[in-house]
């Protein structure tokens, strides 16, 4: 079967940045953290770091312990977007990109002869040397090739750092009985544990499954999708919603963490979680409002109500849900979020007799175009100020951050799951409740 995918995978991406940008911290163990404090967790390590145990989710005080001379740096969001769309340049100028997986990797289709091994590795090296020339030779990439794009994120990910490997005709199956269950993309703990229990324990027996083993124990499609994946067949998949939810968190720096700068921090995220919602061309019918607390303790509320992408309509919700927090001398806030749900497509939005917001939509569009053209925090509402520069940027595993649009922040663990926004809403407030509208706190 002809190759079809190419992977380009960056290894330590964010830390390979850093020591891009900073030759000083070459050769060195570096961890990357969301905010400076000790009780934080590592977002990324480099490869030294690595090597030494540290990894994602890794306390700062126990990577410390594991790599004597660890350098830790606070995350610079905004220089790893300007990297990435660089380097998916530099890719597009040696190959087509189909899709960006994520930050630090991307898919890429071989057209026509690209799909000849000899060819397919040809441009792999291509890629490689043009990023080493115009971008550095701190950025490497691990790349996988193979006749899908199931295959080439296992070839991509066998190799650390700087791989190539690609998956032929003649190396398939073979080439993958070595590898453990959890080795194969789609395969969890409890996966496996289904897969266990089935009799599959090895990759080996789990190529020589048939495809209605894998359906039932998938227990629907997706098994049918993972047969023919792991045999090479090209899989195309379902179009799927995305954007079902706009949120935002933040952990707080020390220096913040007390009830009016969380107050203010949870400003910012609300007026740029209404930003992008207009510029997603969207309205939102729910709010949810997360707090996390020194000690793990967990409050979250939710309310919903008649959609509307209005600011200042959003604030008076926001309000009433800060109303509901549970206050104590000894609560110390830690971290904070907030999630527009509800969203629905503004060509569907009809105005009702309840609405206010509309009448704002000239007030909120020129905003936003201020804040686009000179620079993040240029207007806020009120209610923001003390917080406007403690909002970096957080990347999502599966969205880039417009950084011109937003100017910070964006999801980390305190975002709300849909579970999370269902058991804050039980037994609370629908939406005939908040019909009446009462003025809001947030003032210009």
């Amino acid at each position: 079967m002809p190759l079809h995918t190419l992977i380009v995978d960056f290894n330590s991406y964010f830390a390979s940045v850093e020591q891009q940008e900073r030759p000083e911290l070459r050769g060195r163990p570096v961890a990357i953290v969301p905010v400076m404090t000790e009780r934080t967790s590592c977002i990324a390590a480099s490869l030294d770091a690595k090597r030494h145990g540290v990894k994602t989710g890794t306390p700062v005080a126990e990577a410390r312990q594991m790599c004597p001379g660890l350098v830790v740096i606070e995350a610079r969001s905004e220089l790893y977007v300007q990297y990435h769309h660089r380097l998916v340049a530099m890719i597009e100028r040696c190959v087509p990109v189909t899709e960006v997986l994520s930050i630090d990797e991307v898919r890429c289709d071989l057209p026509g002869d690209f799909s000849r091994r000899e060819k397919a590795q040809a441009i792999a090296q291509q890629i490689k040397r043009t990023i080493t020339h115009e971008a550095g030779p701190c950025l490497t990439s691990s790349i996988g090739i193979a006749p899908n794009a199931f295959l080439a994120k296992v070839a991509s990910d066998l190799v650390k750092p700087d791989g190539l490997v690609l998956f032929d005709d003649p190396d398939l199956p073979g080439c993958l009985y070595e590898l453990s269950l959890r080795d194969l993309p789609g395969i969890g703990h409890n996966m496996e544990q289904r897969l266990l229990a089935a009799g599959f324990d090895s990759v080996e027996k789990l190529c020589a499954a048939s495809r209605a083993d894998l359906r039932r124990i998938w227990g629907g499609i997706e098994g049918e999708r993972f047969y023919d994946g792991l045999h090479g067949a090209v899989v195309y998949r379902p179009a799927t919603q995305t954007g079902s939810t706009i949120g935002h968190s933040h952990v707080l720096p020390p220096d913040m963490r007390n009830e009016s700068s969380a107050l203010a921090t949870l400003h910012r995220l609300l007026q740029k979680a209404a930003m992008r919602l207009r510029h997603s061309a969207s309205y939102a019918g729910g709010l949810h409002l997360s707090l996390r607390y020194v000690g793990r303790d967990r409050w979250s509320d939710a309310l919903t109500f008649l959609e509307t992408q209005d600011t200042r309509e959003l604030i008076r919700v926001f309000n009433q849900l800060w109303d509901r927090r549970p206050t104590s001398a000894r609560a110390q806030p830690i971290g904070v979020g907030v999630t527009l749900f509800h969203l629905s497509p503004a060509h569907n939005h009809t105005a009702t007799l309840f609405e206010t917001g509309d009448a704002r939509t000239g007030l909120n569009a020129a905003i936003d175009r201020l804040n686009r053209k000179l620079g993040k925090n240029t207007v806020v509402y009120g209610g923001a100020l003390g917080a406007l520069h403690y909002a970096p940027i957080r990347i999502a595993f599966n969205r880039i951050p417009d950084v011109a649009l937003e100017g910070g922040e964006t999801d980390d663990e305190l975002l709300a799951t849909p579970a999370d926004i269902q058991n804050a809403r039980s037994s609370r407030t629908s939406r005939a409740s908040l019909k009446s509208p009462r003025r809001q706190a947030g003032v210009f």
